[in-house]
């Protein structure tokens, strides 16, 4: 199989899995015009993504002229994508999110739009016990 149709499975499978969408996502995009090699590509898989539904969409942000709004987010690098559904889960995805990586970003919209956090009652019940902020990182590589 060529490349070219090896990529418009890949796209049809993302399509048919953004189609059990049943809300809004937003994909604020923060880029920068210099010292980001790396932002165009970013940019042209995020946009090709929320091509593939209706009720995905993207706002772009210019980390550097924008710091206000990149602050909003907790993003101080580019590039990375806040991925927001009705609210913000605190989903960021730094990097270009394309190849293997590009199922993590897939995932993410869908945890957004669904807001469900796939957590039993008892996680959730020990997770509102917390009594400081925590912050986790996943880190994703396809080795």
């Amino acid at each position: 199989m060529n490349r070219e149709a090896g990529d418009r499975r890949q796209e049809a499978n993302i399509e048919a899995r953004l189609a059990s969408l049943s809300n809004p996502v937003r994909l604020i995009f923060f880029t920068q015009t210099f010292g980001c090699d790396s932002c165009l590509m970013a940019r042209q898989v995020v946009n090709q993504v929320a091509a593939l539904s209706g009720l995905v969409s993207v706002e772009e942000v210019n980390l550097v002229l924008d710091k206000d709004r990149a602050g909003e987010f907790g993003v101080d690098r580019a590039p990375a994508v806040a991925v927001v559904g009705g609210k913000d889960l605190g989903i960021r995805y730094y990097g270009v999110p394309s190849g293997h990586e590009l199922a993590s970003l897939v995932d993410a919209v869908l945890l957004a739009g669904s807001g469900e956090l796939g957590l039993t009652a008892a996680t959730l019940d020990r997770l509102a016990a917390l009594d400081q902020a925590v912050d986790i990182k996943v880190f994703v590589t396809p080795t």
